[in-house]
Formats: structure tokens, C-alpha cells, sequence
């Protein structure tokens, strides 16, 4: 059966997928935003719906300070006599671990372990828990290692042992153990999180090794795909499903120009085979867009993501720069109201900011927003955000003792301003179109019919590879800024994206 890559759309790297009975349960990295680590779930890999966070009381792990494509890292999910299990890296703050009895509550507060290096992952086996990670013992070396721990505690029970030590692919990461027939087998991620990534595997009859590299490595890249319609493949999990259909999801990225991609890594699904009881993954070792697999319920469209405002609990879709500080957003009545707070560049604080991935190259976003700017500097709008130095707004803003309709980009060093509309009047409709290569502008006042153009927007400079080390990708949502303490209050409705 045919279905379209990627299964899980936009910003959402570094996947990892367990089973329990007919159900699948994905994570994803989520970096510098909050809630964090989200939750899917699916009865058929191709369909995927969002049922929660990991992350979601800022007395589990804190976010505040974290730069721009910090927080959190690489997670794995695996469930073990009957209680699901994630680990993940917080940047400069170690490796831990959450647990949950309900995959739909609430996750417990983090278990650190005594472990260095990124990627962790977990093995049960025999009531014994293993973790390894891309830990050096040996300086100027990339190895896998690996000890056996005590799960409640994190404790370690052995010492700290290689296991692998890759291809010499460099930046070997993403480690992966799995016990299938006869063989453990080791799975990582070589080359960078670019366009030299690849997934190599090795394996051995014993658990800890020494590995045996596979003759096929590596299995997985699209480093040499002549096509570009996906590149930078790596990262992935492995899973067989209830028909004995191997599997594996990992990320890549969609191209939107040349070599560029504002959308960020995404999670694809690639079939796989066995030959010789090593994994053949994909095509030649590439994924495809339009791929072809043993699946058996068709993939469904993509639907418009609208939000009631009349229910007070946040979809699990929205994310918040680091830790928000959630007086400053109101729901209810079937409307949203932000307050404004500082400038986005001014700190690694939490800006008044809300907003979902963007999931495709082409989409639209629409919202009404009600809002009489106090004091210059006063702003609220839609923002289209890549990171703290990269980003677009489009907003009503107080300049000079007069409203405006405005559109700011700001690239590193570079601020323009394209648009500027004097606006009377409290009420707009602001919309926003897109494709691969630019965003539109539009907006229509209150009391008219008109739906005015307000200029457009190149998405090269939003493309994670003009902002540099950037892991993140482009995330669109409402915001309420200031320059100086005010009180004023934006309110938004219909918010929608499609």
C-alpha cells in the first residue's frame, strides 16, 4: 500500500516508537519549548495523533535559560512489565529518565543517571535494565557504552563498558539495542545531523560485544540522492509490527529550496527486510516521499488544526518558549487573551508566545484579533518563529502615538520592516499563506469586505540552514509583546491553520 512521507510533519526529529499490544506510542526531541517530549500515538504508523506531553510541570525539568535549540534532546520510549519508560538528554544538565503507568497522565518527576554523552537508550532484559549512550573512556575516541543500572534510582550496577565504536562515519550517536532471533544488534547514527547523516548498525551474539560492524553500512542515507526530495536521513527506531512487518522511523528533511528547509527534521517511515539477518531498509538504503509497504488501513488526510478557545485546557499540540509563565494567557468564552511581555531577543526568558509546528511547506493560518496598543512598543499579532534571532511578525503595533498594521523580519542582524499600515479601529482578521518559498501577508479591518495585501516574505531566511546550528524548525503561532510594562491585552479568536 502507497502512503506519503513524512508521517509525523514538521518539526519533529530524532523519533522513537515502542508497541504495547495493537497500540504505538512515538516521541519526539522538543529542544527549547514547553510542554516537553510529545507523545503519539497510532494503531497503523501511518496515522499519528498527539495525546500528551512528558514534560509538562516545570518541576520536572527546567527550561529557563536554555538557548536556542538547547532544553531537551533525543528521547527514547520503551515499555517494560507494564509501565512506560522515557529517557532524554537535557542540555548541560545530564541524563534522565521518566515513567508513567498511563501514557495519557501525568509522567513522573526525572531519575538522573550518572551517565555522560547524548542519545540514551534503554534495553530491559531478564528484570535487568541496561543504558548506553555515545559516552567516551577514551579521549578523541566515539564509542557506544553502556552499564547496567537500577531503573528506580538510576544507580549504576557495573561499570561503564564500550560496546562499539562505530564506522569512523563521525559523530556517532542515537544508540539503539535490540535482541531479534539470535543476535543483539546495535543501531546508531553517524555523519551529523545533516547531509552526511546515515544510520549504521553492528551486531553480536552477546549483549555487551564486542560488535560486529554490518557489511551493508551504511543501511540507511540519502547523502548521495540525486532526487533531494529527502535529505539528511538518520536517527531512527525500529519496530516490528503485530503482522511481523519490520519497520523503521527516523528523521529527514523536506527540502523547500536548493538545499534549504525551513520545516526542520521530520519523521519518516521506511520499510524493511532482512537479508542475512542483517536489516535492508528503504530503497537502495534511501527513504522516499511516496513510499510503498505492507500496511493495512489507508493514510487519512491531514486536518485544520482549530482550536476552541471556550475549553480552558491547552490542545497538546501548543508549545511555549521554555518555562511560560501561564498568567499571561487567558481561555475561555471561545477566545484567547495574552499579555504582553518583553521583547523576544531580550532574554532566554519566556516570551507571551504560543504556537504550533508548521506541517507543511503550503498552508494557511487565519485568526481575529482584538487589540488597542497602551504605549509605543505594544505589538500582538501571528509570529512565525525559528529561533531568537531568526523570525517574522505580523502584528498590530503602537509606533510613535499610532497604530500600524506591521510586518518585521528580523535574520541575525538584519530587521526590516516592509510594512507599515496606519489602522483604525480595534479589530483585524490577519492571514497568512504559504508555500516553499515565501509567506503572504494579509489582513482585512473591521467593518470591510476587503482583504488587503500586506506584503510577503522569503522562507529562505527562516531555513535552519542559514540560521546556523539550529535543530529546531519553524513553529507559527500568537503573541503579545512590549517594550515597557503595559496592560494592555490582546484577544484572539478562530484561530486556524490548514
Amino acid at each position: 500500500m502507497k502512503y506519503m512521507n513524512p508521517v509525523v510533519r514538521g518539526f519533529h526529529p530524532d523519533p522513537s516508537i515502542c508497541k504495547v499490544g495493537e497500540d504505538y506510542y512515538l516521541v519526539n526531541s522538543s529542544f527549547e519549548y514547553f510542554p516537553g517530549i510529545p507523545v503519539y500515538h497510532s494503531r497503523d504508523l501511518v496515522n499519528w495523533k498527539q495525546i500528551g506531553n512528558c514534560i509538562t510541570r516545570k518541576s520536572q525539568i527546567s527550561l529557563q535559560g536554555a538557548k536556542d535549540s538547547g532544553g531537551i534532546w533525543a528521547p527514547t520510549i520503551r515499555h517494560y512489565d507494564g509501565k512506560f519508560y522515557v529517557t532524554s538528554t537535557l542540555d548541560g544538565g545530564g541524563n534522565f529518565i521518566v515513567s508513567t503507568d498511563d501514557i495519557q497522565g501525568e509522567w513522573s518527576d526525572p531519575v538522573w543517571v550518572p551517565m555522560s554523552g547524548i542519545d540514551p537508550s534503554l534495553y530491559f532484559e531478564n528484570r535487568r535494565t541496561y543504558y548506553c549512550t555515545n559516552q567516551t573512556l577514551h579521549p578523541g575516541q566515539e564509542e557506544i557504552t553502556m552499564a547496567e543500572i537500577d531503573i528506580a534510582t538510576g544507580r549504576l550496577l557495573s561499570e561503564i563498558k564500550t560496546i562499539w565504536k562505530g564506522t569512523k562515519g563521525g559523530f556517532l550517536e542515537a544508540p539503539h539495542i535490540y535482541h531479534i532471533g539470535h543476535w543483539y544488534y546495535m543501531m546508531t547514527a553517524e555523519g551529523g545531523t545533516n547531509f552526511n547523516h546515515m544510520i549504521t548498525i553492528a551486531r553480536n551474539r552477546n549483549l555487551w560485544g564486542d560488535y560486529e560492524s554490518c557489511p551493508y553500512n551504511p543501511i540507511l542515507t540519502n547523502r548521495h540522492d540525486t532526487s533531494k526530495e529527502i535529505q539528511c536521513t538518520g536517527h531512527g527506531d525500529l519496530i516490528e509490527d503485530n503482522h511481523g512487518n519490520w519497520w523503521m522511523l527516523h528523521l529527514g528533511i523536506r527540502l523547500s529550496r536548493r538545499t534549504m528547509s525551513h520545516l526542520g527534521r521530520e519523521t519518516f517511515l521506511t520499510p524493511v527486510e532482512w537479508k542475512e539477518d542483517w536489516p535492508v531498509i528503504g530503497n537502495d538504503g534511501k527513504a522516499k516521499l511516496i513510499e510503498k509497504g505492507p500496511l493495512w488501513e489507508k493514510q487519512r488526510e491531514k486536518k485544520c488544526f482549530a482550536p476552541d478557545f471556550g475549553e480552558e485546557n491547552w490542545e497538546p499540540d501548543w508549545i511555549f518558549l521554555r518555562n511560560p509563565d501561564f498568567s499571561n494567557y487567558i481561555r475561555g468564552n471561545g477566545t484567547l487573551t495574552i499579555r504582553p511581555s518583553a521583547k523576544l531577543e531580550e532574554s532566554q526568558s519566556s516570551p507571551s508566545f504560543t504556537a504550533i509546528r508548521q506541517c507543511d511547506f503550503s498552508c494557511k493560518v487565519e485568526v481575529n484579533l482584538q487589540f488597542s496598543p497602551v504605549l509605543d512598543g505594544d505589538e500582538a499579532g501571528i509570529l512565525i518563529y525559528l529561533s531568537s534571532e531568526f523570525y517574522y511578525c505580523f502584528s498590530k503595533k503602537k509606533i510613535d502615538g499610532e497604530n500600524y498594521l506591521v510586518v518585521e523580519k528580523k535574520a541575525e542582524d538584519f530587521i526590516q520592516r516592509s510594512c507599515m499600515v496606519k489602522i483604525k479601529g480595534e479589530r483585524l482578521r490577519l492571514i497568512i499563506e504559504a508555500d516553499a518559498l515565501e509567506y503572504r501577508f494579509y489582513y482585512e479591518q473591521e467593518e470591510e469586505e476587503i482583504t488587503h495585501f500586506a506584503g510577503r516574505a522569503s522562507t529562505r531566511f527562516l531555513s535552519c540552514e542559514i540560521a546556523g546550528k539550529c535543530f529546531t524548525g519553524t513553529v507559527i503561532g500568537l503573541y503579545a509583546l512590549c517594550e515597557n510594562p503595559s496592560t494592555a491585552e490582546a484577544i484572539f479568536d478562530g484561530f486556524c491553520m490548514k
